[in-house]
């Protein structure tokens, strides 16, 4: 009866042994699973996370390749740009080149018609039209050589004339056509203000002015020949004694007076001294 406790005592130790142990055993898996559901919580997030990361890293890729290829493009397209708006800026400079080039072929073909025609009126003398023609010709493309030639020319004419009229004027003046003999002076000097003859066209003029009533533009002029000590002394006193006589006219007595002194100081050998000294003395005594 002993024995029979014992092993019941024994079996009952067991059980509660093998309930301890599936207990145990229940835990255990109880925790395991808990440790799977766990690891498999962590792998999903993770696998998340990495096909994030694969997606972000593939849409940053993406969007690096589009930039990149963007760029080059646009570096691309610059380039070309450029090129095209150069090679047609040269199109362009070539093309005006080309124009400038026919419209100096043009105008050069031009300039020898006129120069041809100018050379004509020079051999043929026709002075006036050579002085009027200048202005014009002188624009044209000329060669150094072909403006120097014209230019020497219209000196030439020009002096010519001068000289023509100053004798028109000598003319007038021997028979008292006053105002015919002071156009021809003017038109001497509108010609040539310069010419070997100017001193005597002045000398006219101003005479020619005097025996007009125009003593006052006279006067200017006798005094500018008078001072000048460029002009012959012949013509030096003759401008004295027309000058004297012009401010005898508007009765400048003293002008006078000291224009017969200086004409006296200065010219005491001149055929007008004798003369200026008679003059001096009636003016001294009524003046």
């Amino acid at each position: 009866m002993r024995e029979v406790d014992d092993e019941l005592a024994e079996i009952k130790r067991e059980i509660i042994e093998s309930r301890g142990l599936v207990i145990k055993t229940n835990n255990l898996t109880n925790a395991l699973s808990a440790d799977i559901k766990s690891i498999a919580k962590r792998q999903q997030t993770y696998e998340r996370r990495l096909t994030l990361n694969s997606a972000t890293a593939y849409v940053v890729f993406v969007l690096v390749s589009f930039t990149a290829l963007k760029f080059a493009w646009d570096a691309r397209v610059e380039f070309i740009t450029a090129e095209t708006q150069q090679k047609t800026q040269d199109n362009e400079r070539l093309r005006k080149e080309a124009r400038d080039a026919q419209k100096r072929d043009e105008d050069r073909a031009l300039a020898d018609a006129k120069a041809a025609a100018f050379y004509e009126l020079v051999r043929q003398g026709k002075r006036v039209e050579i002085i009027e023609g200048f202005d014009a010709i002188k624009k044209e493309q000329l060669s150094k050589t072909e403006l120097a030639a014209f230019t020497d020319a219209v000196d030439h004419a020009r002096n010519e004339l001068a000289g023509q009229l100053y004798h028109e004027g000598q003319d007038k003046t021997r028979v008292q056509r006053w105002q015919e003999a002071a156009t021809a002076y003017e038109e001497s000097l509108k010609y040539k203000e310069d010419s070997a003859v100017v001193a005597g066209v002045k000398l006219g003029l101003a005479e020619a002015y005097r025996h007009l009533g125009r003593q006052r533009d006279a006067i200017g002029l006798f005094i500018t020949l008078s001072d000048a000590t460029s002009v012959d002394r012949e013509v030096q006193d003759d401008a004295l004694y027309q000058l004297a006589l012009c401010q005898m006219e508007i009765q400048a007595w003293n002008d006078a007076k000291n224009t017969w002194r200086a004409l006296i100081r200065r010219f005491p050998d001149s055929h007008y001294t004798p003369e200026a000294r008679l003059q001096l003395q009636g003016l001294t005594v009524m003046h």
